[in-house]
């Protein structure tokens, strides 16, 4: 195989001394001893005196491959040591490379592969790749064989497999690839310097070839290692020279499509700032379609890894986004978002004013609308930052939010280093006047009031203090704090939240929090009227600024449910469907409901009293919680409990064993919630715009089902649940699907294996495959995890499942 020939320059005929020279060199090559000896010398001589391989003509460069081809497959004894590898070190660069790796693949060749990888050694140690990469790029080569120049790039890039293949991975270091890489990117560095030169002195040349190197070596997935070297060097060169800047624009812009984008990949992921990348890329985006849908659209929206703030604001702002979009990503994005922002100059500002604000408002309400609170967060810090940047001198957005180390990062994100600072920051007093001045997006009842003191001048403000010095304290040291009675009896308590006495705010409010502890202390009394208790508890609204009313009405609540649990589960249960209710009532219904039937399930401490010896509710479904952790914190205990394990050490003290009463009313609790959930209301409709009260009904039904282990409805519940899940295993929200995988995982640990063999065989095996999916394919981070964990479960009726004729 001949490798590209390359006509003598303008001016350069073919030395015939040089050919004859060849000829008898062929002739000779299978004669050993001196004769070829001489002949090899001879060849190196006339290749010298004729200005070296770059003077070779057509029919030289064909006498040359021969000659080459000959030495490789002429016996070891018949090459001189030490002459047939300089004969091939200082021939065309191109043609060595394709002679050595021929003979390096072929069964046929008299050298052995390790002669042949010790010459390619050598051959890369004195740079002969940078001299066949620049033998390439001269003119009379780029007018040779296409064929012949993909050739010479797959072994360019391909170097190390070839090496490996044939040396079974015993190949020495220079060919591995973190350090060929290098290599060739000192080569290219090379190479574009004699371009440089070349320019500089008026003389063509192609760079073409470079970039498909280039191009190739970071498609195959080494950019690190080649722009960990070019890149440095060319942000030094490009600096103050337009040659350079045009030679590197150039370089980038002659890489095929296919391989443009790990080529921009890496240079972005290399390049120290905007300036430099700017420098290096030159106005690719714009020249290159390729470039443009790389930088502009796949790296910013569709990879975790930067177009233009508005198409940014687009994609925040859009419902699809961030239903089935990860959180990793919409963190992304909202970062992204920040930096452009802190780069926005006031003019810029000015002319999209009304294109943020409109984006900031369909964004922040489709982020509050999402089930998680890593969501609703994101979506309020960046609706905040926007406001704090358009609305210089009216109100801005202010939410209630805990800060964690999520939001702190995101907010420094919009502070820059002086030079490059557009927006400037407030000073503390001005941060406090636009907060206070903060449009009022959360409920009021959640709000802190304050008083603003009027400010006077010193003078005054000292006279004031002055002036009180002069008066006497009153001596209330013998005062006592009048105690409010709370009522003794369950229906004098219904009479003071209901009735004439609710205007003694005192009395009420001692009502409330000693309403559980008397519901407790008088189950006989609480029954006859347990209905209505719970309804003027579902419906109690505060009067007063009590501490923690929200946490004594559900404990009420929850103490009326577990004191008659039949008639008041009926009651809450209708409620969750009935028309004018919130949906914070709806969500309360269901937190009771969860509350209550842990509380039931629970065993008591022995020798302790009934009420005291409850143990604390492990899920907690109070309103900002997350209840999915808590379930999955309980789903973890219940595997380790499941697994086998064997030791020695101390032996635990066990609770004394009582039935679950939570065994005879479990169906009263879990069915009547399963049954009209897709029945939508004039005021309520679960699949639809509701799905953040059908995530919390989700896990509701999952933690009913965890509860209900050992009961008699068990097996019942998990067939309902199962049809549950299976209707609704394609929601898009997230927070629904981890609440159904959550349902899943609380069936396969409640329900007896028996009766999963007997009854939902089918439908498990359906699950799985779907599971599998899940695992695969689902944007959630959490989905994919819970599926893992189901999948995992269902290993253990791998063998009893494939007993069953299907």
């Amino acid at each position: 195989m001949a490798a590209a020939a390359a006509p003598p320059g303008p001016g350069l005929a073919p030395d015939p001394g040089l050919e004859s020279v060849l000829r008898e060199a062929v002739a000779t090559r299978g004669r050993a001893g001196e004769g070829l000896a001489a002949a090899l010398g001879a060849v190196r001589a006339a290749l010298a005196a004729a200005g070296g391989p770059a003077a070779l003509g057509e029919q030289e460069r064909a006498l040359f491959g021969a000659f080459l081809r000959g030495l490789a497959w002429a016996p070891g004894a018949a090459r001189p040591e030490g002459l047939w590898q300089r004969c091939f070190l200082e021939g065309p660069p191109g043609m060595v490379l394709c002679v050595l790796l021929e003979a390096l693949g072929s069964a046929g060749s008299g050298l052995d592969p390790r002669e042949v990888v010790g010459v390619l050694e050598q051959f890369l140690e004195q740079g002969r790749m940078s001299a066949l990469l620049w033998e390439v790029c001269q003119p009379q080569a780029q007018a040779g064989c296409l064929e012949l120049q993909g050739s010479l790039l797959n072994k360019i890039v391909c170097l190390p497999e070839h090496v490996s293949n044939k040396l079974q991975g015993k190949n020495p270091p220079v060919f591995f690839p973190q350090n060929y890489f290098p290599v060739l990117g000192d080569a290219v560095l090379q190479v574009l310097e004699k371009i440089s030169d070349s320019l500089r002195g008026g003389l063509d040349c192609s760079i073409s070839f470079v970039s498909h190197v280039l191009g190739k070596v970071c498609v195959h997935g080494w950019q690190k290692e080649i722009l960990g070297v070019l890149v440095p060097r060319l942000t030094d060169l490009t600096k103050s020279d337009c040659i350079w800047q045009r030679i590197c624009w150039q370089l980038v812009e002659c890489v095929p499509d296919r391989w443009m984008e790990a080529v921009v990949l890496g240079f972005v992921q290399r390049a120290p700032g905007a300036d430099a990348l700017s420098r290096l890329l030159g106005n690719l985006v714009v020249k290159n379609k390729k470039a443009q849908f790389v930088v502009a659209q796949k790296m910013l929206l569709l990879q975790y890894g930067h177009t233009v703030l508005q198409e940014l604001l687009e994609t925040w702002s859009s419902s699809s986004a961030v239903k089935h979009s990860p959180a990793e990503q919409q963190l992304y994005i909202s970062k992204a978002i920040l930096i452009c922002l802190s780069h926005l100059k006031e003019a810029e500002i000015d002319s999209c004013r009304q294109e943020l604000l409109t984006s900031m408002m369909e964004g922040v309400k489709c982020h509050l609308e999402s089930s998680l609170p890593q969501l609703r967060r994101l979506g309020m810090v960046v609706a905040e930052s926007i406001s704090l940047n358009i609305n210089t001198e009216g109100p801005i957005l202010k939410f209630e939010y805990e800060e964690d180390d999520e939001t702190r990062e995101l907010k420094s994100l919009l502070v820059q280093t002086p030079s490059f600072c557009v927006v400037p920051s407030l000073p503390d007093d001005d941060r406090s006047e636009k907060a206070g001045a903060a449009l009022p997006l959360v409920p009021e009842s959640n709000e802190k009031s304050y008083t603003a003191a009027p400010v006077m001048p010193d003078e005054e403000s000292d006279a004031e203090l002055d002036s009180d010095d002069d008066l006497i304290p009153y001596d209330m040291s013998e005062d006592k704090e009048l105690k409010i009675k709370a009522p003794m009896y369950i229906r004098d308590c219904i009479e003071v939240l209901t009735g004439s006495r609710s205007e003694d705010v005192d009395k009420w409010e001692a009502t409330v929090k000693a309403l559980e502890s008397l519901v407790r202390r008088n189950p006989a009394a609480t029954r006859e009227v347990s209905v209505e208790l719970a309804k003027i508890l579902l419906h109690l609204e505060e009067k007063t600024c009590t501490e923690g009313f929200v946490e004594l009405c559900q404990r009420a609540q929850v103490a009326v449910l577990t004191t008659d649990p039949i008639p008041v589960a009926k009651y809450l249960t209708s409620q969750f469907y009935s028309l004018n209710y919130s949906l914070r009532q709806r969500m309360d219904i269901l937190d009771v409901l969860v509350l209550a039937a842990q509380e039931l399930s629970c065993p008591k401490f022995h020798g302790k009293n009934k009420h005291s010896g409850v143990q604390k509710p492990s899920i907690q479904l109070l309103p900002g919680s997350d209840s999915s952790k808590g379930w999955r914190r309980i789903v973890d205990e219940r595997i380790k409990s499941k697994t086998r394990r064997f030791d020695t050490g101390q032996s635990r003290v066990e609770l004394a064993s009582h039935p679950n009463e939570f065994n005879s009313v479990a169906g009263y609790f879990f069915f009547p919630l399963i049954q009209h959930f897709d029945r939508p209301l004039t005021t309520f409709d679960l699949l639809g715009e509701d799905h953040l009260v059908l995530g919390r009904l989700v896990h509701t039904l999952a933690v009913l089902m965890y509860l209900a282990v050992n009961t008699v409805a068990a097996t019942a519940m998990g067939k309902a649940l199962l049809e549950f899940v299976w209707a609704l295993r394609f929601h898009t929200d997230s927070y629904v699907r981890q609440g159904l995988l959550s349902c899943i995982s609380s069936l396969l640990l409640s329900v007896p294996t028996e009766q999963i063999l007997a009854d939902m065989t089918e439908e498990l095996l359906e699950t799985q495959s779907w599971l599998g999916d899940v695992m695969e394919k689902d944007p959630d981070g959490d989905c994919r995890r819970l599926a893992l964990q189901n999948l995992l479960l269902m290993e253990n009726l791998k063998n009893k499942l494939e007993a069953v004729p299907s």
